[in-house]
Parts: C-alpha cells; sequence; structure tokens
C-alpha cells in the first residue's frame, strides 16, 4: 500500500531516489516528443475480436505519420499482422464534413487523427465496413476493398446491421439503408438546417458518451431511430479561424438554462414503413440517454433522464405500437451518473449498473427484483463480456486501488465469489468477443507503455498481439535510461484521503527544484493520479529539471459517489482547496523551491489554474490555463446543470463559480491558451475573461491558436504550443536552474 505524503520521512528518503542512471543516450526534445514514431511505441487503438475469434483487429498509427490510423489485423493462432485496410490508398483525399470532424473532435480516442476513426464487421467475419474521407468501404481479408457509397456529401455513422444484411449511414440528416450488393433506400424524410435523423445531437455526443442516433433490432427486422429537432437550441456564431482565411459556422449550442434539443423515437422497418413513435412521455425537456434491443428484438429499451438528471427511467416500450412503460427507475440527491453497461439477456432479465450504495456496482434485474452481483467500498467501470452458457460476467474494476482497473469475473445470477484475472501493478482496460471465448488485454503502468496480449477467460495469456517493449529500436529505448520514476502517496485534506504522483530529476543535496504541477480536477473524468503510461512530455520537463506533481481532489470520479458529490453546487471550491493543499505538502519538501511553483490545466484543468490564481495570489509563481471555462453559462447543459443546476435557480450557484469577475484578483503571471475554432469550450470563454481583465489593467499573456479546436495540436502546432510554456515559465522564473 502507498505510505502518507504528510510527516513521512520515509517517502522523503524514496522520492529522493534519483531516475535510473543516464548512459550514453540522446536527449529529449520538444521536437522528438512531437514527432514519429511514436515515442510510447505502438498505440493501436480501437481493438475488436472477429466474430469467429481468429482475428484481432485494430486502429495503428502509421510509423512516418503518427496521428493517421490504418485498419490492421491480427492472426490470433500464429501472431501474424497485416495491413487490411491502408487510408493513404483507400478513399479520395477528400476534406471531411464538418460534422464528421467534429465527431472526431468529441471522440477523444481518435481527437486529432486522420485516416480510419472507427470500422464495423459484418456478422458472416469476412467482412468490415470502412469509413475513408466521407465515404464507406467493404473491405474483405484477403486486402480487397470495395468502394460502397460515392457521393460529394459524407456518410456518418456507418455499420453493418446485426444479421449482415443491411449496411446503414446518415447522409445530410437522413438514414439510408443499403443491402449488401443492392441499392441505397432513403429511410427518413424532411432533414433540415435544424432537423436531423440518426445522428446523436451535441450534448449527447459531447457529455452522455451516446455516439449514434439509431439502433437495429438483433433479427435486422426494425430500427429505432431518433429525430432531433434543434430548432429551441441558441446559436453561437462560431468564427473559425484560419491562417488562411475565416469561417464562420452558426452552430446549435445548449449554453447552461438555455432550451435545449428535442429528440423524439421512431421505430421502423428497414424500408422505411411501418413507423411508430416511441411515447418517451409527456415532457419534452428530457435527455435520450440510451437505447437497447431485448436479445430477442421483442423490447425496446429506453433510458429516459430528467433535464436535472436527479432521475432515470428504464422504460420497455412495445415496437409493433411505440407504447412505453416504466420497469426501473433511479434518483439521486445530487445527480445520476449514465454508464454503458445495460445487457439484456435472453431470459428477458438484464444487467444494470448502479450507484445507489454510494459506489457503482452491478446488478441482475429479474422482474423488479435486484440481485447484487458485486459490492464493498470500490467501482465497477465497464461489462466487457457475458457468458450465459457458463453464468459469467467479465468487467472492469478498481477494487484493489484506485490507482489501476483490474479485470474480474463473477456469477451471473447471484453474489459470488469474484475472480481477478489480470495482474496487480498494471491499468488494464479489455475487450471479449461476443460469446464470451477470448479476451483481448491493452494494459500499461507507470513505466511501461501499452502492451496488448490475448488471453484465455482464465486470464493467462496466450499470446502477444504487441508487446512494446522498450528495447532494440523502440522509439523509446535512446531514452531509458533517463526514464523518471513515478511514485505514488497520500495526503490528507479535510478528513479524506488524496491520492498523488510525482516524478523527480536527480536530486542533488542541498538543491531546490521548480514544480510544474498540472491538474484537471473536475468531475467525470480526466483523472491525473493513475497507474499508466503518461505523456511523454513530462518525461522532457523532468529532463529539464522541473519536478512534475498532481494531485486527484475531491469532485474526480472512481472514489464512489460521495467523494464526487462534494463538487455538487460547488464547482471552483472543494477541489482548489485540495489543489493547495498538495502545495502546501510540496512546501515543505528540502528539495522543493517553494517559490518556484507554476500550475498548468486544460479545459476544467484550465478553469481550475484561474481559480488557484483568484484565490491564493502568491502562491504560484505562474499559471497556464488551456481552453479554460471561465463563465459557466456559457457552456453546455448537461454537464454544467448536473454539477451546477440552472443559472435561473434560487439561488444560483454560478456567480461563486464562475472566474471571470474574481479574475481582477489575479496578481501572479498568467499565460492564456485557446484555439480560435473550440465548438467544446467556445472562444467567448477567452474573450470574456479578457475583456475583463483588460477592463481592470490587469495584464496577462495569450497565445491562441487559428483553426484549432479544443484539442490545441498536431504536427508542428504540439511543439510550439509547448515552447511557449517553456518560454513563459522561463521569462518568469519559474524554470529550471542550470547546475
Amino acid at each position: 500500500m502507498p505510505s502518507k505524503l504528510p510527516r513521512s520521512a520515509a517517502l522523503a528518503a524514496l522520492l529522493a531516489t534519483p531516475a535510473l542512471p543516464a548512459t550514453a543516450q540522446e536527449k529529449l526534445t520538444l521536437e522528438r516528443v512531437f514527432a514519429s514514431p511514436d515515442l510510447s511505441g505502438p498505440q493501436p487503438r480501437a481493438l475488436k475480436l472477429s466474430p469467429d475469434g481468429t482475428l484481432v483487429t485494430l486502429l495503428q498509427p502509421r510509423a512516418d505519420e503518427k496521428d493517421r490510423l490504418d485498419l490492421w489485423a491480427v492472426d490470433t493462432a500464429t501472431g501474424v499482422q497485416r495491413m487490411l485496410v491502408d487510408s493513404k490508398k483507400t478513399g479520395t483525399g477528400a476534406d471531411l464534413s464538418e460534422a464528421e470532424k467534429m465527431q472526431r473532435e468529441r471522440d477523444r480516442s481518435v481527437a486529432g487523427s486522420t485516416g480510419i476513426a472507427t470500422y464495423d464487421w459484418a456478422p458472416d467475419g469476412k467482412h468490415i465496413l470502412v469509413p475513408v474521407d466521407g465515404d464507406l468501404y467493404l473491405a474483405a481479408l484477403d486486402g480487397t476493398v470495395a468502394r460502397l457509397t460515392d457521393t460529394p456529401e459524407g456518410e456518418l455513422n456507418g455499420v453493418v446491421s446485426p444479421r449482415g444484411g443491411y449496411v446503414s449511414y446518415v447522409r445530410e440528416g437522413n438514414v439510408f439503408v443499403q443491402p449488401i450488393g443492392g441499392q441505397a433506400r432513403q429511410l427518413t424524410q424532411g432533414a433540415s438546417d435544424t432537423i436531423s435523423w440518426g445522428v446523436a445531437e451535441f450534448v449527447a455526443q459531447e457529455e452522455m458518451d451516446r455516439r449514434t442516433g439509431y439502433w437495429w433490432s438483433p433479427d435486422d427486422a426494425l430500427i429505432a431511430v431518433a429525430r432531433v429537432d434543434e430548432g429551441p437550441v441558441g446559436i453561437v456564431t462560431r468564427t473559425a479561424i484560419g491562417g488562411e482565411g475565416t469561417k464562420v459556422y452558426q452552430q446549435r449550442y445548449p449554453a447552461a438554462g438555455t432550451p435545449n434539443a428535442l429528440v423524439d423515437l421512431y421505430v421502423m422497418k428497414p424500408d422505411g414503413t411501418g413507423q411508430k413513435k416511441v411515447d418517451l412521455g409527456p415532457d419534452r425537456d428530457i435527455y435520450l440517454a440510451r437505447v437497447d434491443w431485448s436479445k430477442d428484438g421483442r423490447t425496446l429499451y429506453v433510458q429516459r433522464e430528467n433535464r436535472g438528471q436527479t432521475r432515470l427511467d428504464l422504460l420497455a416500450v412495445d415496437p409493433a405500437t411505440g407504447k412505453a412503460k416504466i420497469i426501473l427507475t433511479e434518483t439521486a440527491k445530487s445527480w445520476i451518473n449514465l454508464s454503458n453497461n445495460f445487457t439484456s439477456l435472453k431470459d428477458g432479465s438484464f444487467l444494470w449498473w448502479s450507484e445507489k450504495t454510494g459506489h457503482g456496482h452491478l446488478y441482475h434485474v429479474r422482474g423488479g427484483r435486484w440481485t447484487p452481483l458485486t459490492s464493498g467500498d470500490w467501482e465497477v467501470r465497464d461489462i466487457v463480456g457475458v457468458d450465459e452458457a457458463k453464468g459469467l460476467v467479465y468487467f472492469t474494476a478498481n477494487r484493489e486501488t484506485p490507482l489501476e482497473q483490474q479485470l474480474y469475473a463473477a456469477p451471473l445470477a447471484k453474489a459470488g465469489p469474484l475472480r481477478q484475472l489480470t495482474r496487480n501493478g498494471w491499468w488494464n482496460d479489455a475487450v471479449m468477443d461476443a460469446r464470451a471465448t477470448r479476451i483481448v488485454v491493452s494494459r500499461s503502468n507507470a513505466d511501461q507503455p501499452r502492451q496488448v496480449y490475448l488471453a484465455d477467460t482464465e486470464g493467462r495469456q496466450l499470446q502477444w498481439l504487441e508487446e512494446n517493449a522498450v528495447r532494440g529500436d523502440h522509439p523509446y529505448a535512446p531514452y531509458l535510461a533517463a526514464h523518471a520514476k513515478t511514485r505514488f502517496s497520500t495526503l490528507k485534506a479535510a478528513g479524506t484521503t488524496l491520492h498523488a504522483r510525482i516524478m523527480t530529476p536527480p536530486l542533488k543535496p542541498g538543491q531546490r527544484y521548480p514544480v510544474f504541477m498540472l491538474h484537471y480536477g473536475g468531475p467525470g473524468g480526466g483523472r491525473q493520479v493513475t497507474n499508466q503510461w503518461g505523456a511523454p512530455i513530462y518525461q522532457y520537463l523532468v529532463s529539464k529539471g522541473w519536478i512534475v506533481f498532481a494531485i486527484d481532489n475531491r469532485g474526480t470520479p472512481d472514489r464512489g459517489k460521495a467523494f464526487e458529490d462534494h463538487i455538487h453546487r460547488a464547482m471552483g471550491t472543494v477541489e482548489v482547496d485540495d489543489q493547495l493543499k498538495g502545495v502546501e505538502w510540496l512546501k515543505s519538501q528540502p528539495y522543493v523551491d517553494p517559490h518556484r511553483i507554476a500550475t498548468y490545466g486544460w479545459s476544467y484543468g484550465g478553469y481550475m489554474s484561474l481559480k488557484l490564481l483568484e484565490k491564493a495570489p502568491g502562491v504560484f509563481s505562474a499559471a497556464i490555463a488551456g481552453a479554460p471555462v471561465t463563465k459557466w453559462e456559457l457552456y453546455d447543459t448537461h454537464y454544467t446543470e448536473r454539477y451546477l443546476g440552472k443559472p435561473q435557480d434560487k439561488p444560483s450557484a454560478y456567480p461563486a463559480s464562475d472566474a471571470v469577475d474574481e479574475s481582477v484578483k489575479i496578481k501572479d503571471p498568467l499565460l492564456l491558451i485557446h484555439g480560435m475554432s473550440d465548438d467544446n469550450v467556445v472562444f467567448d470563454n477567452a474573450t470574456a475573461i479578457m475583456a475583463k481583465m483588460q477592463g481592470a489593467g490587469i495584464p496577462f499573456e495569450m497565445m491562441a491558436y487559428p483553426g484549432q479546436t479544443h484539442r490545441v495540436g498536431g504536427p508542428g502546432i504540439s511543439v510550439h504550443l509547448w515552447r511557449t510554456i517553456e518560454d513563459f515559465l522561463d521569462r518568469h522564473g519559474t524554470g529550471p536552474v542550470e547546475p
């Protein structure tokens, strides 16, 4: 178990341990950190097992262009790898539509990438549907690729139907269905600038982890399709200022307290006939959270969430009539976290994930009776597979420690002993085939970049799919000798245990070092303290003489609902206090220069940088706020109202949580960074605080990136970004001092 940070001589000794001794090696540069090939080695994404389990498919970055993804396959018997679809040889090279660009931005796993972002196996295991450059292609296992669509308009959300009879997609806001080998048929009508079918609305993509707006029944007989009316949604004029000109987008953006899109759900046949509207209830101001089919296709399950996100209903819908009945309801005093763990079983029962005990656990629900399958002061993350024949459910969770994630198996019908299938000391993710007969495990820790292996259902490793060993010609091998070890520990804040991590350069007696303190700090994601491989940029900073430090404050996820609920109606309070506790500890260490502690964050972390400077003048030598929310009234409904309620509520939590008015208190050096085409944290957030500080005569520095979205990065841009940050810190006396 980790030791406790305060008053621990043992920890001080541990932290004083230098990085691995340097030998003849290359020195990390910013240019190399962001160059190709990726320093972390092969980084496969979108891992899937073929329907027959003979292949593992994945999206693999190119060695010479790490942001371009191609489709590869690995033979599970021999381990032989081969490229199935070369994104440079397939496709037309056409620009993606604005809709597809924004979909990629909202899917963080492929944000900023080019080439292939997704794919879908046909159930026959012989073909794969692959979108490239806005069109759809059908790839065979022999390497041949057939083009399915050839239109100037891009196709979105392409999938193969469950039985393999059709390919479906969305084009210009309408759903199309194309029989394999046949002609496409337009299923829906009436798409316009404000009406769309089959596409998830903005908040569903950005905040609800719902990527699609239509769902096939398992027998190919029916499709449930969402109709989205964005007419009530306010317009944000997003001026996408680029290096070669400016484009103006009238973006429908549902800011906190303003109307959301109106979402309806219909069920229809694959030819568009027999449309039935689903009864979602009299309240139109709801969220369509999740849609699933029963195993036999006779019931459509819909998760309906109220606007306040304090109630979640599970509806059972008769697809023949559209009539619905509530079969399960969750309520909360603060908010309800959504999950993707609903799983329908053959006997009509289902698996459900709930935080009703204060921790996220699995339940088997049959006829209204809940049977807990897991319990304890830890969190179940994701269901990975279900083997109904053997009566087992496979899932990831953090039972051993919040720093790691393991894969477990548990009985399906009743609470029973759990079997841990992965090793401690790693953060593990996993996927399984549809029959849950094999497992693909992806793992990493602070000292080993991501590895991928094939395992059986007992967790035994069968073969490496990507060992990614840092040796020989591995991109990171020349820098391994100077790799800074990550140390984990805990400290107390307001009686609560917080986890922290620290990386140091080789410490010399009597010398004090500057600190680069990074944070996210918000609810719902973005934890900084986990035993996973970190971004190489932090190794670069350590190599230059910085200490890199992070702490996960109250309000962050994976520690139980009470830990997260501290932030309810109180953004910018407890998380700021906890970060300052981390600073107190840092300043008590003999190797830390208390006058050279800089703080850095992006998005919610950028907001935190501002709140830290406002609350604690003189504590930090400098701060970087990247793409920060500055006024929560400018951010979207689903995220903001989940934690703060509506701005119109009495009393309103917004004035105390916003960062603009109190920016006049900022006395320390501030670097504000924002992409000028950001459609998530819109650029108005930057201009609001800029105007306030300028009007009050408060100096600050600003770097705006034309054409960049919420993710500022890419060839050349990433180097410029971090060079700007480094130069800013050096100019304000926070950079390392040459020995």
